[in-house]
């Protein structure tokens, strides 16, 4: 207590925590709650990084299904109208080059034609995992139906590219002579359709990693 000019001051001492582990408690509360907050702001960014990363992955993924219809389809035609007649024949004999008359080949059109009706039929399923990223069950449907079709076109594209090997080069100790140098035009239209389905096959070896990717990281 104090005086001057007449009135009386009186000096209330400050008030002091009678707590003080109240205040530390307090304390270390809003810091776990600031810690708290960071780290679920962090985490959703996180989330929606890895939704919007999966949503890239999946247009490319359907882009590239298309372009493998496309490119599969195109290998099936090229080496199903491969037919080839010589201009000069004679009453019993006709020079006829056709790829029914070779197993391989038949089977390498049906491998691509199988492969590129799969393709047609997953692109709901592509489209599915558009608009959902986070679905499981689509993604693990679509690799191994993937992985059996890359078996399975890469099986026709090797066997055909043998015959078609021995076509251009023949084989001199199996008496196997090159038949392209009569058969030019048939030559080239395989040579082509192999060419072709072993783009297929590098598409499906790209969608079989994109599709574990994309799981990886769910």
């Amino acid at each position: 207590m104090s005086k001057g000019n007449g009135e009386t001051v009186v000096d209330v001492p400050a008030e002091k925590s009678s707590n003080p582990n109240l205040e530390s408690t307090k304390g270390k509360r809003l810091a776990a709650g600031v810690a708290t907050g960071a780290a679920v702001v962090g985490t959703a960014k996180v989330v929606k990084h890895l939704r919007g990363w999966k949503r890239i992955v999946c247009i490319f993924d359907f882009l590239l299904r298309l372009f493998g219809v496309a490119v599969l389809l195109t290998a099936a035609i090229t080496m199903g109208t491969s037919d080839q007649i010589l201009p000069f024949f004679t009453h019993h004999f006709q020079f006829r080059a056709t790829f029914q008359d070779l197993p391989a080949l038949t089977f390498f059109v049906a491998a691509n034609a199988i492969a590129c009706g799969y393709l047609l039929l997953s692109l709901p399923f592509s489209l599915i995992s558009i608009i959902r990223p986070s679905i499981v069950g689509a993604r693990v449907l679509l690799l191994i139906a993937d992985t059996v079709m890359l078996a399975l076109t890469s099986t026709g594209a090797a066997s055909a590219a043998a015959i078609v090997y021995l076509a251009h080069v023949g084989n001199r100790r199996a008496n196997w002579i090159e038949i392209c140098q009569q058969f030019n035009e048939f030559c080239q239209q395989t040579s082509g359709a192999v060419v072709a389905s072993f783009a297929g096959v590098l598409i499906f070896i790209i969608l079989v990693i994109m599709s574990a990717l994309a799981l990886r990281h769910h």
